[in-house]
C-alpha cells in the first residue's frame, strides 16, 4: 500500500497539481508564509548549518533559509513535483544564491548520507507521506545525533476556514465527498496531536513539542483568492473531479469570500497548525 500510495503523490504532484500550483505560486507563497515563517523561528537556523527542506514546493522556505544561514553553510530543497522544482531553481538563480540545491526525490525512500544534516525542516511537506514512521526514519538517519526537527502541519479542518469556506460554499452543488479520515495522507493526515507524536517517537525522534499557531491569511483581492478557492485545496480538487460544475459554484464561492476581505481590499481567512519541534 505504501509504493502504491506513494505513487499516486508522485502522479498528482507532478500533474494538475504541480501545474496549478506552479500558476498560483506567488499567491499561495504569501498565502502560506506566515505558516513557514514561524516554523523557521522555531528551528532557529545558524550560520554554516547544512539543512534539508522536505517538500520544498517553489522554493520560498528553501531561499528563506539558505538567506538565514549564510554562504558558508547549505540547503538542500526535496521534492517530487518537476514543474515546482523547476520554479525553485530559476527562483534560487535569480536571487544568486549558490548555497542552495533542489533534488527530485521521494523522501521516504531516498537514501541520504548517514548524519549529514544538522536540522530537517518542512511546511506543509510531511502529510502525504504514504508511511509516516517509515519517512521519519529515512529522514532520521540524514540527521546527525542531537539534530533539530521542526516542520509546520495544519489543524483540522473546522479550524482551518480558508480551505473549508469556498468547499462548502459550494457544496450543494457537488456530489457528496469522503469524510475526512485523520490516517490518511493529505493535508489533514497530521491535525491529531497525539498521532504527530506517536508517528514521531516510533521513528527515534525525541523531546517533541508541538505548539498551535492561529493566522488570518490569503493572498490577493477577492477575484485572485476566488480564482485560486476554485482551482487549489479542497474546492479546487472536486472542481477537478467535477469540471462541469464550476459553472454552478462560481458565484456562491464569490459571495461566501466577499464578507472576508479586509480594508486593504485582500480577503483573509483562518487558518490553523502546529508548529512541531523534535530532536534526533
Amino acid at each position: 500500500m505504501g509504493e502504491r500510495g506513494n505513487a499516486d503523490q508522485i502522479a498528482y504532484w507532478n500533474a494538475d497539481a504541480g501545474e496549478v500550483w506552479a500558476v498560483f505560486q506567488q499567491h499561495l507563497d504569501a498565502q502560506l508564509e506566515p505558516h513557514g515563517l514561524k516554523a523557521i523561528e522555531a528551528l532557529a537556523p545558524r550560520a554554516g548549518e547544512r539543512i534539508v527542506d522536505v517538500g520544498c514546493g517553489a522554493g520560498q522556505t528553501s531561499l528563506a533559509l539558505a538567506q538565514a544561514i549564510g554562504s558558508k553553510g547549505t540547503i538542500v530543497g526535496c521534492d517530487i513535483s518537476q514543474p515546482l522544482l523547476a520554479m525553485a531553481r530559476r527562483r534560487a538563480a535569480d536571487a544568486g544564491l549558490d548555497n542552495v540545491s533542489f533534488i527530485e526525490a521521494d523522501v521516504q525512500t531516498h537514501i541520504f548520507s548517514p548524519s549529514i544534516f544538522d536540522a530537517v525542516f518542512s511546511r506543509f511537506g510531511v502529510m502525504f507521506f504514504a508511511d509516516p514512521p517509515l519517512a521519519f526514519v529515512n529522514v532520521r538517519r540524514g540527521l546527525r545525533p542531537g539534530g533539530r526537527l521542526a516542520f509546520v502541519c495544519w489543524r483540522a479542518p473546522a479550524e482551518n476556514m480558508f480551505m473549508t469556506l469556498p468547499y462548502e460554499a459550494a457544496r450543494a452543488h457537488l456530489p457528496p465527498a469522503p469524510e475526512f479520515a485523520p490516517a490518511a495522507h493529505g493535508p489533514f493526515a497530521f491535525a491529531e496531536p497525539d498521532q504527530v507524536r506517536q508517528i514521531l517517537v516510533t521513528a527515534g525522534f525525541r523531546n517533541i513539542e508541538l505548539v498551535p499557531f492561529d493566522e488570518r491569511i490569503g493572498g490577493g483581492n477577492l477575484e485572485q483568492t476566488l480564482a485560486v478557492s476554485l482551482e487549489v485545496g479542497l474546492l479546487g480538487r472536486a472542481l477537478r473531479e467535477h469540471p462541469e460544475r464550476r459553472e454552478l459554484v462560481v458565484d456562491h464561492v464569490r459571495e461566501a469570500l466577499r464578507s472576508h476581505v479586509d480594508v486593504d481590499g485582500n480577503a483573509r481567512l483562518g487558518s490553523a497548525s502546529w508548529i512541531v519541534t523534535a530532536r534526533n
